[in-house]
């Protein structure tokens, strides 16, 4: 399959295209409201999407780490984005679609609407949930971490600057202490509904990590299934 790498023994088949397992993802009814609308990066769904929307993030089908992942506002007649700490304004479209393709050198990349996500002290956090496959078969839940971006940017990647905390911690600071229990749950039912449709669709995963999000409202969201997660 297009966009797949295979790793070596023990730690399964790796998929490095975001938008395979998006597609897939999409196609549970349980699952498909937590997916933020997802496009392929063109200029007219650019456009598209930044009328709906009013921000997006755009990212490589193929990346990690937060690298060329950037932030896409349109604020009145004009236009915006944000990479890492650095934000470029634009008058027209034709220029803010100009700068991306520079910065995107060439890449595909997704367009997914932005989510305004809960914070601590004005610092965005989302959750790493990771899911191994253990040696007798069953899949195991072996961590629920926070990760809360380095203070003036808005991607949390660890690699980043970004500071971790418990799933726990995250949540109460971030939603509130009731939130904890419920929203910890929704992420494990999530997980376990997923990994089994990316393990029917893709034999041989070994490990996922899960990057969850929750909006200001309270929402779950599901922004990317990785199968090297660090």
């Amino acid at each position: 399959m297009k966009g797949e790498v295979v790793m070596g023994e023990g730690q399964g088949r790796q998929l490095a295209s975001k938008w395979a397992k998006t597609e897939v993802l999409l196609s549970h009814s349980q699952i498909a409201p937590h997916i933020p609308p997802t496009r392929i990066f063109s200029p007219a769904s650019l456009r598209t999407m930044l009328q709906s929307h009013g921000m997006v993030v755009i990212k490589p089908v193929c990346g990690a780490g937060g690298h060329g992942v950037i932030k896409v506002s349109k604020e009145g007649g004009g236009y915006s984005h944000t990479y890492f700490s650095s934000t470029r304004r634009f008058s027209s479209f034709d220029g803010l679609y100009q700068s991306l393709n520079t910065l995107r050198k060439g890449r595909k990349y997704l367009i997914q609407k932005g989510i305004r996500l809960a914070t601590i002290s004005g610092r965005p956090i989302d959750y790493r949930v990771k899911h191994v496959k253990q040696p007798d078969g069953r899949w195991l839940i072996t961590a629920i971490v926070g990760r809360l971006a380095r203070k003036g940017l808005f991607v949390t990647n660890l690699c980043r600057g970004g500071t971790s905390l418990t799933g726990s911690q995250g949540i109460r600071q971030s939603v509130s202490a009731r939130a904890v229990s419920g929203k910890k749950r929704e992420m494990r039912m999530l997980t376990k509904l997923a990994t089994q449709m990316l393990e029917n669709r893709f034999p041989g995963i070994g490990q996922l990590g899960f990057d969850y999000g929750i909006d200001k409202s309270g929402k779950l969201w599901i922004f990317e299934v990785n199968t090297r997660p660090q």
